[in-house]
């Protein structure tokens, strides 16, 4: 396993040896000893068409999660932003290309996600260290002008409802305040 930092603080690239033959490959995608992050609780997936952007999204700091990310299927831009107060990184963002199995992103409690897909039947799966809490569910403006969010695509995304109307700018957005890093 190869772990690369980001430029946001505590967020990693994780890349996990694939083994190649004949029939296709294995790989190991968690060793909890290995990886040495929080327990993860629940496992989420999606599947999407080509230019759907999901996100940004994040838990309040009454149920936050940690996520592992990695695109099994296809391939997406992920992006995390930082909404951590006594973070260096405080308020940035970091983007990159998931677009095979054996790579994978680390975003620790207190970012923002979303992703916009490049591909038809692409799928993310994401591990969590807290299970799912509708009413802690936040979404932060994917096309915020205060972070100027990089995005790979030309003219708009699909999005969903909640992603086009119901999220927050970052100025207005929830914070965490609690480091979570201790």
């Amino acid at each position: 396993m190869k772990t690369h930092k980001t430029c946001i603080d505590d967020a990693l690239l994780i890349e996990v040896e694939r083994y190649n033959d004949d029939r296709g490959y294995f790989m190991e995608t968690w060793n909890h000893q290995e990886f040495g992050l929080p327990p993860f609780v629940q496992d989420n997936q999606s599947r999407s068409k080509k230019g759907v952007l999901r996100g940004l999204h994040y838990q309040n700091e009454f149920k936050p999660q940690g996520k592992l990310i990695r695109c099994t299927q296809g391939a997406v831009y992920d992006v995390i932003v930082d909404l951590r107060k006594s973070s260096d990184t405080f308020g940035r963002w970091f983007g990159v290309d998931l677009n095979r199995p054996e790579l994978m992103l680390w975003a620790p409690v207190g970012m923002a996600h979303g992703f916009y897909t490049y591909v038809d039947n692409t799928e993310v799966q994401y591990k969590v260290t807290n299970y799912y809490d509708p009413v802690g569910q936040r979404t932060l403006m994917w096309n915020d002008e205060e972070l100027g969010i990089d995005w790979p695509f030309e003219g708009e995304p699909i999005l969903s409802e909640k992603d086009w109307s119901k999220g927050d700018t970052f100025e207005k957005c929830e914070k965490f305040v609690t480091d979570y890093r201790k």
